[in-house]
């Protein structure tokens, strides 16, 4: 009968430790604090940010930062209830202050593998890639021209700066037209505006500066399938939980949805613009 009842006792010890074992787990969960409540008792948001117009942009008399990114960093530190502070780095530092913990977010990251297993990356605010600027009066380029093959066409030159990605890659679609490979942006955009080019081929947010400045004439086509495509986002620490990440990923699904991010980006190239003249 003793033998029976140690052997029942012993049957039943390991539901109880699993059972025990699930308790101190969901307590331990109903009490872990978050890493946004955390800078929340802090009462600051603190981002890095390395300068790259239209993104990031600092006064250098007053220290000052505007551009959309800078914009986006204040309205969530708006959501969480605390100031923003911008901490000034450089290209070459910006993931390794992040993972350093010298700030919370690390400001228009471009997404890649690389930095990816350094850091996490919320949701894209924008998509960087490839396109096409031209004169919407050319005749050579069709109505509706979705894809690099719609203007790959013999006697189309499409202008574009020499050594570079989008060198690269217009370079290993192109079949007919013409690469007219040129040393510079400024080279580039003459092409184009006297019209020796028919096409002109750089990043979207470079293009988008020449487009805004010229609306009269200027069209921007992001091609589909799309050259070297990227999302811009948040860089985050490594170790975020799904739960933090995903409290990035709403806030910037709201602006991003309603248009507001594609506003902030108007206003930024807007005041590049004003400040180049």
């Amino acid at each position: 009968m003793l033998t029976k009842m140690i052997t029942s006792a012993l049957r039943t010890l390991p539901a109880l430790a699993l059972m025990g074992g699930l308790s101190i787990t969901a307590a331990h969960a109903q009490t872990a604090e978050g890493y946004w409540q955390g800078v929340q008792k802090a009462g600051v948001l603190k981002c890095g940010a390395a300068v790259a117009p239209p993104y990031i942009m600092r006064d250098p008399a007053t220290g000052d930062y505007s551009g959309f990114y800078a914009d986006l960093c204040r309205e969530f530190a708006d959501v969480l209830k605390v100031k923003p502070e911008f901490v000034d780095t450089t290209w070459d530092n910006i993931v390794a202050g992040l993972q350093a913990g010298k700030w919370d977010v690390s400001l228009a990251l471009n997404r890649t593998p690389a930095r990816a297993m350094a850091v996490q990356f919320s949701i894209p605010a924008m998509e960087y890639q490839i396109s096409l600027v031209y004169n919407k009066n050319n005749p050579k380029i069709p109505e509706g021209a979705a894809s690099v093959a719609d203007i790959d066409k013999a006697g189309v030159t499409i202008a574009v700066m020499s050594g570079t990605a989008q060198d690269k890659a217009i370079s290993a679609v192109v079949k007919n037209a013409t690469v007219m490979r040129l040393p510079g942006n400024d080279e580039t955009r003459l092409a184009l505006t006297s019209k020796r080019a028919d096409i002109l081929v750089d990043a979207s947010d470079t293009n988008q500066l020449l487009t805004q400045a010229n609306p009269d004439w200027a069209v921007a086509l992001n091609p589909t399938p799309a050259l070297a495509k990227q999302g811009v986002s948040f860089g985050l620490p490594h170790g975020l939980s799904a739960a933090d990440v995903e409290v990035v990923n709403i806030f910037l699904e709201e602006k991003v949805a309603t248009g507001h991010v594609d506003e902030l980006i108007r206003k930024a190239v807007d005041q590049v613009l004003k400040g180049s003249n």
